[in-house]
């Protein structure tokens, strides 16, 4: 089961929402909180609110709607900052001229998993632990037929 959150028009830029999340992507739940509350950066307060806003809507779905959710268990499974619509502003420059630049906004949002039972949870990893090796040898072969028929061609 996964529990999502977002805030919209935050006035940050998206680039710097991204260096906040990537530190907590993959951390329990736990770990991530203590994480945000050590961060330097501004937006960490705004996604720090955030991750315990998708807490709280894990602790409603297990208590008022009879979903089995460990509160324990969950890890922050995504977290995406996208681009927002952005303000154009003008600077005054000198000369009479003016400079534009533009004030960039973010929409956050943090989406919870709960881990397995085990507490491993594979993340896009295949289960296949011995890479084939056949393959590499077969793409060898093909580059080299192909490597005849231009040289041939010519």
């Amino acid at each position: 089961m996964e529990f999502r959150a977002q805030t919209r028009f935050v006035r940050v830029s998206p680039q710097k929402a991204r260096l906040v999340l990537n530190l907590i992507r993959g951390q329990r739940v736990e770990e991530a909180l203590n994480t945000l509350a050590f961060t330097k950066k501004r937006v960490a307060a705004r996604i720090e609110k955030l991750l315990r806003s998708a807490v709280e809507n894990a602790n409603y779905l297990s208590t008022e709607k009879n979903i089995d959710v460990d509160l324990d268990n969950l890890y922050v499974k995504q977290a995406v900052a996208n681009d927002g619509p952005r303000m154009k502003r003008i600077r005054p420059a000198p000369m009479g001229r003016a400079y534009r630049y533009v004030r960039r906004i973010a929409h956050i949002e943090i989406l919870l998993a709960e881990r397995g039972k085990n507490g491993i949870q594979a993340l896009g990893a295949s289960t296949d632990t011995e890479p084939s090796k056949t393959a590499p040898k077969a793409k060898k072969a093909a580059k080299k037929s192909t490597r005849k028929k231009t040289a041939s061609k010519a």
